[in-house]
């Protein structure tokens, strides 16, 4: 009987003091996936680290089932998902965090509902946000809400990048070549039958965060912008809505002025409404600009990433 092959994908950033302890509780999962004669392969994905990372991992690479891609530069963590997936051979594919906020142990569930069960991939979510800091919890929340509201796609609250998916799956996934990726949206969008399982939120092992609250919130609007075009038609009610505003507005005037010779008067609230209005026109030519400089990274037509170094043929 054919051994099946799982492979774990590990984007890293700045992640030396976590992945050793990543190392050592994968390696353990590996052991009950070979007693279901289930091979558990690894691609460690280096993001352009500027600190022992990529040592850790050519160390690690001695195994023979382990293997890294090293990039030029950082080119963030989407790029190394995009990375991980094209070189990925195994039967199945796993994306997995370094910090152990991914459960490795929760693999044989999901690899269950794989085999035994008629489901394509099977995606984690957190049940709460226990440990994070409570405005980031609140904005993250309210994210889901919105986006839920104004995209046709569906983004499903507490969702991780934490999934094993068939390789039907990941094929899909890369054949959408876009160069600004949202991945979260980009597994939802290619459809299949899904599998959701919940936990408890985990906090990393060690090491910090790299997502601080700016780059979650410039994450956020790729993500809408990815993935709906609400804003552009909010845009358009806006200006529409205006236009009618200030014509209601001119036939008062006129009216005050020539019935009851009311002079036009009052510069304050004339300045009031000038930086009003001025201030909804940036916002609109803000909006219109955000999908502007979308459609230019994508007509470039630049790599997702550029690899260093690496060990997969």
């Amino acid at each position: 009987m054919k051994k099946e092959v799982i492979t774990v994908i590990v984007p890293c950033y700045n992640e030396e003091e976590s992945l050793p302890l990543f190392y050592e509780e994968i390696k353990k999962v590996a052991l009950e996936f070979k007693e279901k004669n289930v091979k558990l392969e690894l691609l460690f994905v280096d993001d352009g680290s500027k600190d022992h990372t990529l040592e850790i991992i050519k160390d690690f690479s001695k195994d023979k089932d382990v293997h890294y891609l090293s990039f030029s530069r950082n080119f963030g963590k989407e790029a190394a998902i995009y990375a991980g997936l094209s070189k990925a051979n195994g039967d199945y594919i796993t994306l997995m965090d370094a910090d152990l906020q991914d459960p490795p142990k929760m693999l044989l569930e999901m690899y269950h509902y794989l085999k035994d069960e008629d489901y394509d991939t099977v995606g984690v979510r957190r049940k709460t946000r226990k440990g994070e800091p409570i405005i980031r919890s609140f904005f993250a929340n309210m994210f889901y809400k919105i986006i839920a509201k104004i995209s046709k796609t569906e983004m499903v609250p507490g969702a991780r990048d934490f999934r094993l998916m068939k390789k039907q799956v990941v094929e899909a996934i890369l054949s959408l070549e876009e160069y600004n990726r949202y991945s979260k949206g980009l597994f939802s969008f290619v459809g299949f039958k899904t599998k959701w399982l919940e936990y408890e939120n985990v906090v990393r092992v060690a090491g910090k965060t790299k997502w601080n609250f700016w780059k979650l919130l410039v994450y956020a609007f790729d993500g809408i912008i990815a993935f709906s075009t609400a804003p552009l038609v909010i845009a358009t009610f806006l200006g529409i809505l205006f236009c009618l505003i200030s014509f209601i507005l001119i036939l008062i005037i006129i009216f005050k002025t020539l019935i009851f010779g009311d002079p036009v008067s009052g510069w304050p609230s004339l300045v009031c409404i000038i930086f009003f209005v001025s201030g909804i026109q940036l916002f609109c030519l803000g909006i219109s600009s955000a999908y502007l400089s979308k459609t230019y990274l994508e007509v470039k037509k630049r790599p997702v990433y550029i690899i260093k170094e690496s060990d997969v043929n």
